[in-house]
């Protein structure tokens, strides 16, 4: 059954949050990863959220993997890199497909 990681994201500092994501380039992938939508959000329908807010979705073929990525010793050094650098707020879901 595939694992979804949804993150929802507010950029504060671009320079700090662009170490972050080179830091963990290629990781999701690595992992069995895959990334479904990535970007920021281009209209709000309902509910008050940050226009500036971005929203990474990325599918696993299994909650192990998804558990696999999001605690490996890479992600978790880059993850490091991104404090100070915004908000972000991380959803392990396991959702059938």
């Amino acid at each position: 059954m595939a694992a979804y990681i949804v993150a929802t994201v507010t950029i504060t500092d671009p320079v700090k949050f662009g170490a972050y994501v080179q830091a963990i380039a290629g990781l999701s992938e690595k992992h069995g990863g895959e990334y479904v939508v990535r970007g920021k959000v281009f209209e709000v329908l309902e509910g008050d959220i940050n226009p500036e807010e971005r929203v990474v979705v990325s599918r696993f073929p299994s909650a192990d993997a998804a558990r696999g990525y999001a605690k490996s010793a890479e992600y978790l050094a880059g993850a490091a890199l991104r404090e100070g650098a915004g908000t972000v707020e991380s959803r392990l879901l396991v959702v059938p497909d």
